[in-house]
């Protein structure tokens, strides 16, 4: 899920959604663009609610139960994969779970409701008689058949009495509900790390106790390690739903099969510094010296699964080993907590937020944006991403600072965070992308070499420019920042007359600042050398911001006077073309050679 959705669809429902807002983390307000929420709407809502909820976000609606239902109806399909749907009425008296109640909106509905002071109206049949559901277990639990938990609960609403075989104490939110417990009742909850299967009278569950330590060879193919795993489970006879984590030491964050290890079995791959695994050394059962002299300690897989496993934690099977690879497993006395295992590996996303608005983000970029631990960039740009970045830490940079800010961003990712590194159009076209992948080349940092770094493409100021004015950039083209800042203005002039000799429709970025003035007439000359005076130059200020301001002009006439530093613009070739529109504005394209034949 990559975050909660909250409906709003008139006016008089935002100031409980406002108030929703505040409870659920990373929420955002969807309302009519009249009304100012977070995502805006308008004209018919039911697109944008379904798209929401097919990209698995949950859904609040401060609306009538009814209102969904209809709004949702062409999205739903498999029940199983449903994101929480809930209903809550203007006056926040009752919050009603209307679809994912055992994935998550029973619970979401029982904490807005205390918080609300209204009731929460679950009509689940377990939850409703027993407080629980035995097919939607804690985060980390799993069953071991779950298609079985439907017929058993079935049993326990019809009158049976069920005894709880939990010999690891890890059950007390079972013990919490109002679940019909009797010591000498035929059906039975069997709680166990174990492999055993489920059967009609046994339902058998599995508690997150089982660390699996890794190690592995730099470029260890994942399918080894994947092997030596469930090798190693099945000779201890562990289920695989009863791991909690993967863990190895930090010097391994990096390595593909560990994070394919973590998930193969669903869950988070953590990672431990040589410090920590040291102090397990007096428990390893078999150490060795050799890996002490490769990496600093005597055992990874060992030492990783007791740290993970916690001071009361055992070794349930010593290390096992195949050509590349080593695994151990351990059992922990209470279940694990991955978050409080070692960190993660760090993330740091370039993400590209397109030209302005909310409207030019890509459902890619939103996500980045929701699930980031800390954003950073330019002051202006995080603006912009506001609606997404509600609450979250944020490093602000001004203008210039594009090394320092890379650099904070990378190193912050070095410490296990999930890091935005915020830019405004495409991140890789005269962005920070290049300059953070040059970063990560060139540091000596071993953290930093091991942060993943994800690119998380943009709309572009000049594909707005070209969209705003119909298509003047479809054939040929290429991009020239007439900035002398980092490329030298001779370097710049030769590209000029590349891009002008092979007619190019050419896109000039940052055409003038306040000290350079001389670049674009420059490349104006230049091209006029290869092309018409009448070609249309597309001058663009602002793109997808309240004062956007786009107008087509001439080579001839286009002047320094015409363009600032948010200006973008656009020149077509030789065979670019405009006409005038029957609503009075211009269009511009370049023709690709497609047969169109005569005018009717």
């Amino acid at each position: 899920m990559t975050g909660t959705v909250i409906l709003a669809p008139g006016a008089s429902a935002l100031p409980l959604a406002r108030r929703l807002q505040g409870m659920i983390p990373r929420a955002l307000i969807l309302a009519p663009e009249t009304t100012g929420g977070d995502l805006a709407f308008a004209g018919d809502l039911g697109p944008r609610l379904r798209a929401a909820f097919l990209e698995g976000r949950a859904i609040v609606g401060v609306c009538a139960a009814g209102i969904l239902i209809r709004l949702l109806a062409p999205a739903l399909a498999d029940k199983r994969a449903e994101p929480p749907v809930l209903a809550v009425d203007e006056a926040g008296r009752s919050v009603v779970p209307l679809l994912g109640g055992h994935r998550g909106a029973n619970d979401l509905a029982r904490r807005l409701a205390g918080e609300l002071g209204a009731i929460a109206a679950i009509t689940t049949a377990g939850d409703a008689r027993f407080g629980l559901a035995l097919d939607a277990p804690p985060p980390g639990w799993r069953l071991a058949r779950p298609e079985a938990a439907k017929g058993f609960m079935a049993r326990l609403l019809a009158g049976n009495a069920v005894r709880l075989v939990d010999p690891g104490g890890h059950g007390g939110w079972l013990r919490a509900g109002s679940l019909p417990l009797h010591d000498g009742a035929d059906l039975a909850v069997e709680i166990t790390h174990e492999a055993r299967a489920s059967e009609p009278d046994r339902l058998v569950c599995h508690p997150p106790v089982v660390a699996i330590g890794a190690g592995s060879e730099r470029f260890c193919p994942p399918d080894e390690l994947a092997d030596l795993a469930d090798r190693a489970l099945e000779e201890a006879g562990v289920a695989p739903g009863a791991v909690a984590v993967v863990a190895s030491l930090d010097l391994k964050a990096a390595e593909p099969a560990i994070h394919g290890l973590a998930e193969r079995y669903g869950v988070p791959a953590r990672f431990l510094d040589a410090a920590t695994l040291r102090a397990e050394e007096p428990r390893l059962v078999t150490p060795s010296e050799a890996v002490r002299a490769e990496v600093g300690v005597a055992g990874v897989a060992e030492a990783a699964a007791l740290a993970a496993a916690g001071p009361g934690g055992r070794l349930l099977l010593p290390k096992r080993k195949s050509r590349g690879a080593t695994v151990a497993l351990a059992l922990a006395a209470s279940t694990i907590e991955p978050a409080r295992v070692g960190r993660a590996r760090g993330r740091l996303s370039v993400v590209g937020i397109g030209p302005g608005g909310a409207p030019w983000r890509t459902r890619e970029a939103e996500a980045a944006l929701l699930d980031c631990d800390e954003a950073v960039g330019y002051g202006l740009y995080l603006d912009l991403a506001a609606d997404l970045l509600r609450g979250r830490p944020e490093a602000r940079f001004p203008l210039g600072g594009e090394a320092d800010r890379c650099r904070h961003a990378l190193k912050r990712a070095a410490g296990g965070l999930n890091v935005a590194l915020v830019c405004s159009g495409d991140p890789g076209i005269f962005a920070m992308a290049t300059l953070v992948e040059e970063l990560v080349e060139a540091t000596g940092d071993p953290a930093e070499k091991r942060v993943e770094v994800r690119v998380v493409p943009g709309v572009s100021a000049f594909q707005t420019a070209a969209a705003r004015v119909g298509a003047p950039v479809g054939h040929d083209f290429c991009c020239v920042s007439l900035s002398d800042l980092l490329t030298p203005l001779p370097v710049i002039e030769r590209r000029l007359e590349a891009a002008a000799a092979g007619d190019f429709v050419v896109a000039l970025y940052n055409p003038v600042s306040l000290r350079r003035r001389e670049a674009l007439p420059l490349a104006r000359r230049i091209l006029l050398k290869h092309r018409p005076s009448d070609t249309p130059v597309v001058v663009a200020r602002d793109l997808g911001r309240a004062d956007e301001r786009v107008e087509v002009v001439t080579l001839e006439a286009l002047s320094v006077e015409m363009v600032d530093m948010l200006t973008l613009v656009l020149v077509g070739s030789s065979a670019t073309r405009r006409f005038a529109a029957r609503d009075g504005g211009t269009r511009v394209f370049t023709p690709r050679g497609y047969p169109v034949g005569e005018a009717p």
